[in-house]
């Protein structure tokens, strides 16, 4: 079994955006769950104080991230205006496709860090679910 791969980023929300990032965000999960049957866990935080916005994502593997960066592409340029990427934390072993569309990712929405973090001991219950991605 392929190791899973978790997805953490985080953004700055731009002064005056948030209400338009909510609906964003709520835009591009519903694709997301419609749209990426392999995906395990998606989900979109913000921060008490609204200024904050991390997403958290978990894939079953290499080719899940790299099918959800392509199809996510061009939903992704929509926040462009309302966000600046900080960073971009993956955990787990992206193949290198899906490594060059996250350091786009990262500079078309403000010249995040792309961070990769190999797992050194631990384990993982989920199963994927059946299916393409």
């Amino acid at each position: 079994m392929a190791e899973p791969i978790h997805y953490v980023d985080r953004s700055d929300i731009r002064e005056g955006r948030l209400a338009e990032v909510r609906d964003l965000m709520r835009e591009l999960a519903a694709f997301v769950e419609a749209h990426e049957p392999r995906l395990l866990a998606y989900g979109c935080y913000i921060d008490e104080s609204g200024s904050t916005m991390s997403v958290v994502a978990v894939h079953p593997d290499t080719e899940s991230m790299e099918f959800h960066m392509e199809i996510g592409g061009p939903k992704f340029r929509e926040f462009g205006p309302l966000i600046r990427l900080r960073s971009i934390d993956v955990f787990g072993r992206p193949g290198p496709e899906a490594v060059r569309a996250l350091r786009q990712k990262a500079e078309m929405l403000g010249g995040a860090t792309v961070t990769l973090h190999a797992l050194e001991a631990g384990f993982s219950r989920q199963e994927p679910p059946r299916g393409t991605a």
